[in-house]
């Protein structure tokens, strides 16, 4: 068995892609060149983004970058984003002060991650826990249950019980009464059954022969003035009162003329949509809203707002970032604009949301987006790695009202605790590209 301090074993069928690693000199860059060590992945560059040129990092003929994400690094990226743009690149960012104080476990469960992101699969478990040997068929019918117990016969243990019935103490608690017997049998109850004629009570009246002549029945008299009245109590004659007169029919009343007419449609004159999709993420959050993002397919009948609050407000290089991996159109949020559905979102630190002509619509907010101004009947709220827990209330209170509310599950949900609340809380669970999926099912695909 491979210890976990090991290298992570590569597999010689898909061998890893060469990795060129773009991070700024200090503890990150430290930390991911012993992953990807780890990994058993060749480093064909480690430079500063700051201080490489697109053709250096074009011309190292790499398969995949991995990039420690920093506010310091945004600008040389958006230089960069001509070879990063690549489809046959893969682009993989970490947060620099997250790898930073990432060790032992953490960073063993980070390189396995590593391998599975450049592999391309979900495989991250730890060494050791294989299988030991593949299934393989075989000729020939499956042994049945009554095959596989033909040596361990019954009878042995029924007698067995049987015999230690009457040494099993019984319920103190109950107390059976004086006059309870054990159920008669079948051939007894017949039996009872057969001889109840000859012991009927002499209450029973006599059987009448079928060809007997009914009974006259006596007449009832008039019944109209009865009353449920006391014995004692004698009822005064009814005095007889003139009918009331029935409203008058108008026959002449004009169906043709009626129609059905819409009381209030499903979206806004102007289009915008009546809700949203609001995901909130923060350490942990690029690599999660990617993989949610990549996995929503386009025309989704639904908008998807994005929040994660980045030091420095960088919110356009969010948006190319983001953009490389979505199906759907991804744009920055600007105030006064409708939203939209079909469109991804990344909102800015003082954007929100506001309902106007029963749709959505961006606004001027110092505060930026508040759970509570989504219309609950048509929104979600999605929490990611490293959500602020200080939404969790106006979250809670707007799944109560109606919405759908998910939190992020799996290893790579690195800050759980807001994601955690809302799934003990019974909310849906799930990693990105699961709630990626709950949502498309959710809201469809526009026509």
């Amino acid at each position: 068995m491979t210890c976990w301090g090991s290298p992570v074993p590569a597999n010689d069928l898909n061998p890893l892609p060469l990795v060129a690693l773009l991070a700024r000199v200090g503890p990150a860059r430290e930390r991911l060149r012993e992953a990807l060590a780890q990994a058993g992945a060749t480093v064909v560059l480690e430079e500063d983004p700051n201080s490489v040129d697109a053709e250096t990092l074009g011309g190292v003929d790499a398969g995949a970058v991995l990039i420690a994400l920093e506010p310091a690094v945004e600008d040389a990226l958006e230089r960069l984003d001509p070879v990063l743009a690549s489809p046959e690149l893969t682009v993989i960012f970490d947060e620099a002060e997250l790898a930073a104080r990432r060790e032992g476990w953490e960073a063993q469960r980070w390189a396995r991650h590593l391998v599975a992101k450049l592999h391309g699969h979900q495989d991250v478990l730890p060494p050791g826990s294989e299988q030991d040997g593949l299934l393989q068929p075989e000729p020939g019918l499956p042994q049945t249950p009554a095959e596989r117990h033909a040596d361990a016969p019954l009878e042995f243990h029924v007698r067995e019980a049987f015999d230690a019935a009457a040494d099993v103490p019984t319920d103190g608690l109950y107390t059976p009464p004086e006059a309870y017997s054990e159920p008669m049998s079948l051939e007894e109850a017949l039996a009872a059954m057969q001889a109840a004629p000859a012991a009927a009570p002499a209450s029973v009246p006599p059987p009448v022969p079928v060809d007997a002549p009914a009974a006259p029945r006596a007449p009832l008299g008039d019944h109209s003035s009865w009353s449920l009245v006391d014995e004692d109590t004698v009822a005064p004659p009814a005095v007889p009162t003139a009918p009331a007169s029935a409203p008058p029919i108008n026959d002449a009343f004009d169906t043709p003329s009626l129609s059905l007419v819409e009381l209030e449609p499903e979206v806004a004159p102007d289009g915008s949509a009546p809700g949203a999709v609001l995901v909130l993420a923060g350490i942990g959050g690029p690599d999660a809203l990617r993989r949610l993002l990549a996995a929503l397919p386009a025309g989704l009948a639904t908008p998807v707002l994005v929040y994660m609050r980045l030091d420095g407000g960088r919110y356009g290089n969010l948006v190319k970032q983001i953009a490389r991996v979505s199906a759907l159109p991804v744009l920055l949020a600007e105030s006064d604009q409708p939203v939209l559905a079909g469109n991804a979102y990344i909102l800015p630190d003082d954007v929100g949301v506001a309902v106007r002509n029963r749709g959505l619509y961006f606004t001027a907010d110092a505060q930026g987006i508040q759970v509570a101004a989504l219309p609950p009947a048509h929104s979600a709220v999605v929490l990611l790695s490293g959500s602020d827990v200080a939404v969790l209330d106006d979250v809670l209170s707007l799944a109560v009202a109606g919405a759908w509310v998910a939190g992020q599950t799996g290893d790579g949900c690195y800050d759980p605790v807001a994601a955690n609340a809302v799934v003990a809380a019974g909310m849906a669970a799930g990693d990105p590209p699961q709630l990626a999926a709950a949502i498309a099912e959710r809201w469809g695909v526009s026509e």
